[in-house]
C-alpha cells in the first residue's frame, strides 16, 4: 500500500490539517467553544419545552376547528411564533447562525 492510500486499520500520527494538531488543541482550550456547548445544552432544553407548548397549541386548535368550525386566529398566530422560534433554535443547534436565539440574543419572532 501506498502512503496516500493506506490500510484502513493503520493509525495515522499526523492530523489532515497540521503535523502538531495544534489547532484541535487551540479549539480544546477555547472558551468560546465550551460556552458554545453550554449554550446548546441550554437551548436544547428550550426546544423540548418548546415542542410540549407547541403540543398544546396543536390539541388547542383542534378543540376550536372541532366545536366552533372556524380557526381561532390567535391560536394560529401562536402557532407561527413557536414554529419560528423552533426554527430558530435548529439553526443555532446546527450551526447555521452563531446568533443566539431569544432570550439571550435575538427577539421573540413575530409570526
Amino acid at each position: 500500500m501506498t502512503d496516500a492510500n493506506p490500510p484502513a486499520d493503520e493509525i495515522m500520527n499526523e492530523s489532515p490539517d497540521s503535523g502538531d494538531g495544534s489547532k484541535m488543541e487551540d479549539n480544546l482550550k477555547s472558551r468560546s467553544t465550551w460556552m458554545r456547548l453550554v449554550f446548546m445544552i441550554v437551548f436544547a432544553a428550550i426546544a423540548n419545552l418548546t415542542l410540549v407548548i407547541a403540543g398544546f397549541i396543536v390539541v388547542i386548535g383542534f378543540l376550536f376547528v372541532l366545536f366552533t368550525g372556524d380557526v381561532n386566529e390567535k391560536v394560529k398566530q401562536a402557532g407561527a411564533v413557536v414554529s419560528s422560534y423552533l426554527a430558530e433554535i435548529i439553526r443555532y443547534l446546527t450551526f447555521n447562525t452563531d446568533t443566539k436565539p431569544f432570550p439571550f440574543d435575538g427577539e421573540l419572532p413575530k409570526s
